[in-house]
């Protein structure tokens, strides 16, 4: 996995991973699903980029606010998916997840993780500290592999 702290660029991020997965360092949930998809076969494949540091180098048409708002992956071609679309840009590169992302790519699919997506997104920080206080870490309080 590329360290989740790197100061690595997009540019050079596609260089080395072909998706950059950006995401929120200081959410122990998050950081914990990053960990895992990291873990998987496939997830050597992805760069890590906490949004949750000042100094992340988000790339164009990305910025902090935007970043920690939503769950957002640069796909190779330099464009950004988020939300539902990034979780499957994310699965479509690991093994064991293909399946996911093949489900997901059927018709109407997508709108209804979307919609799933949203609903959790404000009960999110709750689910964080949970996921705290069972024992996940946001990304800066445990050893991220470079």
């Amino acid at each position: 996995m590329q360290d989740a702290r790197s100061d690595t660029t997009p540019a050079q991020a596609d260089a080395t991973a072909q998706t950059t997965v950006y995401f929120d360092g200081s959410c122990a949930l998050c950081s914990a699903e990053i960990g895992y998809y990291a873990s998987r076969k496939g997830g050597d494949t992805l760069c890590f980029v906490d949004a949750s540091r000042g100094d992340a180098a988000l790339g164009a048409g990305l910025d902090h606010q935007t970043a920690m708002r939503r769950f957002h992956v640069r796909l190779p071609d330099g464009s950004l998916a988020s939300g539902a679309r990034g979780f499957i840009a994310v699965w479509e590169n690991l093994t064991g997840w293909r399946w996911a992302a093949r489900i997901a790519r059927l018709p109407g699919i997508i709108h209804v993780l979307e919609i799933g997506y949203r609903l959790f997104l404000p009960i999110r920080p709750a689910l964080s500290r949970i996921a705290a206080r069972l024992g996940a870490k946001p990304a800066g309080d445990r050893n991220v592999r470079s």
